[in-house]
């Protein structure tokens, strides 16, 4: 009787275990797959309200965050264990930006569509250390639900002294303050997700005024990889890299880090506003990358079986277009955050957000012909004019004894364009938005500096050859034409330079003669980064009016008077100002027709001819020639040498055999 009874309880025990495994994820072979949704964006770029797009002749709308909330939720109501995130770049590119410090609605409004985890881009540190301490501050003060923000490779360099300036100090506070951390845990679907966020070194570059320092973020990846696998017992790890993909797979940072660190199973690829409609596999890791400005939702599906590695379930890039109905609470709250731009920082310039200031006959290109093609732009050309406009007006008589010979505009801080219709202040503030100012107002001011006549040179080779390189260098320029051939050596590539007069006429340019520039305050100080990226070739020292080197760019802005008060002269400001200039119609200033062609201020001559690509070579290209004729040479001989030789063993070979 015992014996049976033991019997009984084995057995009862026996099925119970195997019940149980029916239950357990994992434990039955023939338990279904776990399945992890992934929701993501990045760039977003304070693209609260939807933008405008051109579908053939026609003007639409996409993006918008009250339509990615209906998105949001219509992807969880499939799967309501869907985790949500950002690759950064949230802010920075809008009128919404004025109000990053004051109100942060980037992370308040992203907490209310239930962001679970954000990181932070390059653009999040544009009103420096201070600027993002004062969001992170106004977001907890406001009390709203908020994303958890991931950043692990973020560090704060001291100073002589041996200790943080007070504004790092205050950022590295605020971080703590609002909960920043190396990495989050979250659970869903019973698997433990492991999530952290990285700077890339070409995004890292991009944040020149932050104070704070990254470290390189492969190194940095492998020891919270470690952390999340040895210590915290993950089962998914997601990384939210703010350093992009590019398209030279050596230079593509994601995917060097998806080979360097292959426990990460999903990257989020922010920075390079790249749009994957095929996610980008690399050994087991999943990259995905859904464009920018929040005009589509990134939608991932993992599954892992037992024993095997997660694998790809699906992928796809959701657009957020009229289709989608606009969720009437996110639409609420941005409106109360359009009245406090309004409130805040237009009031201040006596603009309107929504008023009409200028008239378009026709559209300009857009961001994506921009970046696609190196070439003359009628954008640039306009903002450019702008530029030098303004100054004209705001330095009134003093203008003539100190006239601007060339403005010059990066590819890179254009952040709109202008489409066929009206413009408004909201419009022409964002083509122009980034930055900050010492006077702590947003937007980039105006400052002037002096370049001799090489350097002005040198700047058209830095738009002919680092373009292919990197293509935020591109350059647009009013007041000289320059005409280049690409098939040339690099550093090597324009063939013939110009100033263009105020009549039109063009002018000679004198090597050893300083002329005055216009730039912003940011491209300004980003012109350190010629030498580097010409290794050390080609150089551009910006300077004061006498010649000496400019140490303190901030003491070169520009500044207007209004209702007599002195204030920088912004870059926003002077295209608001440009394009209220024109001839009106009804009221309305109307752009000319002058800007619907380009000029031929930058000309590409693709010529393939040797002498075309040869002739009139720089000092730079001489060396290079020099360098290439001396290895022929070496070569040549080694060949002759070799050849000379083995006729000789030859000849010696065939005496032998005679004998």
């Amino acid at each position: 009787m015992r014996k049976l009874n033991k019997f009984f309880i084995g057995g009862l025990l026996t099925v119970f275990v195997l019940i149980q495994s029916l239950y357990i994820p994992g434990v039955n072979a023939s338990q279904p797959s776990v399945l992890v949704t992934i929701l993501f964006t990045h760039d977003m770029h304070d693209n609260l309200m939807s933008l405008k797009a051109m579908q053939g002749d026609e003007i639409t709308y996409e993006g918008g965050y009250a339509r990615l909330k209906s998105a949001i939720d219509l992807e969880k109501e499939t799967d309501p264990e869907a985790i949500l995130v950002d690759a950064g770049d949230f802010s920075m590119g809008t009128p919404f930006q004025t109000i990053f410090q004051s109100d942060s609605p980037e992370l308040r409004i992203m907490g209310q569509m239930g962001y679970d985890v954000v990181t932070l881009g390059n653009h999040e540190f544009d009103y420096r250390a201070e600027g993002l301490a004062e969001s992170l501050r106004a977001a907890k003060a406001s009390g709203d639900k908020l994303p958890q923000i991931v950043q692990s490779n973020i560090t704060f360099p001291i100073d002589e002294n041996g200790s943080l300036t007070p504004t790092l100090s205050d950022l590295k506070s605020s971080l703590e303050d609002y909960g920043v951390k190396d990495y989050v845990v979250k659970e869903r679907n019973g698997v433990k997700i492991g999530i952290f966020g990285v700077m890339g070194e070409d995004s890292a570059s991009k944040a020149p005024m932050s104070e704070a320092a990254f470290k390189d973020e492969i190194g940095n990846a492998k020891r919270v990889v470690k952390i999340l696998k040895e210590q915290e017992k993950v089962d998914l790890i997601i990384c939210l890299s703010h350093s992009g993909t590019w398209t030279k797979k050596s230079e593509s940072e994601d995917e060097i880090l998806a080979k360097e660190v292959p426990d990460i199973n999903v990257i989020i690829s922010g920075h390079t506003h790249t749009k994957l409609s095929e996610p980008i596999i690399v050994g087991n890791t999943v990259i995905g990358s859904c464009e920018s400005y929040g005009k589509s939702l990134g939608v991932l599906k993992i599954t892992k079986s037992k024993g095997k590695d997660w694998e790809l379930n699906s992928y796809k890039l959701k657009p957020i277009d009229e289709s989608l109905p606009e969720d009437p609470e996110i639409t609420k709250l941005i409106t109360v955050f359009k009245d406090e731009v309004q409130n805040k920082y237009f009031d201040q310039f006596g603009m309107e957000y929504d008023e009409v200031v200028a008239r378009s006959p026709f559209a300009f290109q857009t961001l994506e012909e921009l970046s696609d093609h190196h070439d003359e732009s009628t954008l640039g050309n306009l903002i450019s004019d702008a530029y030098i406009y303004a100054v004209k007006k705001a330095e009134g008589e003093a203008y003539e004894d100190h006239p601007v010979a060339a403005a010059i505009v990066p590819n890179g801080t254009i952040r709109g364009t202008i489409f066929q219709g009206d413009i408004t202040t909201a419009d022409a503030f964002s083509i122009s938005s980034l930055g900050i100012g010492p006077d702590e107002v947003p937007g980039y001011p105006l400052i002037s500096v002096y370049l001799t006549g090489k350097e002005l040179k040198t700047v058209c080779e830095v738009d002919a050859s680092i373009t292919p390189i990197m293509g935020d260098a591109q350059l647009y320029i009013s007041g000289m034409n320059f005409t280049f051939n690409p098939n040339r050596l690099i550093f090597n590539k324009v063939t013939d330079t110009s100033l263009i007069d105020a009549n039109g006429e063009a002018t000679e340019i004198i090597d050893s003669k300083l002329y005055r520039i216009v730039a912003n305050l940011y491209s300004a100080q980003m012109l350190s980064v010629v030498g580097e990226k010409s290794y050390g070739l080609m150089s551009v020292v910006p300077k004061r009016e006498d010649g000496t080197p400019i140490t303190d760019y901030e003491a070169e802005i520009i500044y207007e008077t209004q209702k007599g008060k002195q204030r920088e002269l912004k870059e926003w400001y002077a295209v608001v100002e440009y394009l209220k200039s024109f001839d009106q119609w009804d009221g309305v200033s109307i752009i000319p027709a002058y800007y619907s062609d380009t000029q031929g201020r930058k000309v590409v001559d693709d010529n393939l001819n040797i002498i075309a690509i040869l002739k009139n070579p720089n000092p730079i290209a001489i060396a290079v020639y020099i360098i290439v004729l001396i290895l022929l040479s070496v070569i040549t001989f080694i060949i002759v040498h070799f050849i000379r030789r083995s006729k000789k063993k030859r000849g010696r070979g065939r005496r032998k055999r005679r004998k």
